[in-house]
């Protein structure tokens, strides 16, 4: 399984060699090691280097990150499930809910919830229903609450309380 679309190396990494670069420069001072100053200018411009090519990689295409989620890819999934909460907050709902179904035909347990959550808004809590238990019988610790005794939904699957 290889690296998503627009989920490359590196994502992080250039943030974290700055500061460590920083770090490694003090102490080089400090100690008046000069392997320390000059492996701390690679941390930099390897840091460096890394951010802005990530600034410059195009965003993630849903439909990409789709393929690669139905293949298996994990990190697929995740891109693709923060695709669909960032159009939901945008205001794009259809969008949303596509991309959170195919987030969750890859077996994705929080696009389940995240589901759920995005037809409750549409429809109510007895439209939302299967998608809160498909995601509490996968493990899905809210979820699960809306199914005990006292939670919005019956223990037994009868619907929706009122």
């Amino acid at each position: 399984m290889g690296s998503a679309p627009g989920l490359g190396p590196g994502l992080g990494l250039g943030h974290f060699l700055l500061p460590a670069g920083g770090a490694l420069s003090l102490a080089g001072v400090v100690t008046g090691d000069g392997t320390l100053i000059s492996l701390s200018w690679v941390m930099w411009v390897l840091g460096i280097l890394l951010l802005l090519w990530n600034r410059s990689r195009r965003p993630a295409d849903p439909r990409e990150l789709a393929a690669a989620a139905a293949a298996g890819n994990a990190r697929a999934v995740r891109g693709l499930r923060t695709l669909a909460l960032a159009a939901r907050a945008e205001g794009r709902p259809e969008a949303a809910e596509r991309m959170l179904r195919q987030a969750v035909g890859a077996g994705d347990v929080e696009s389940m919830w995240e589901l759920g959550r995005l037809v409750e808004r549409r429809a109510g809590l007895a439209e939302a229903e299967p998608w809160f238990r498909m995601a509490a019988e996968r493990g899905h610790p809210v979820a699960k609450r809306l199914f005990r005794p006292g939670g919005a939904l019956h223990p037994d699957g009868a619907g929706p309380t009122v």
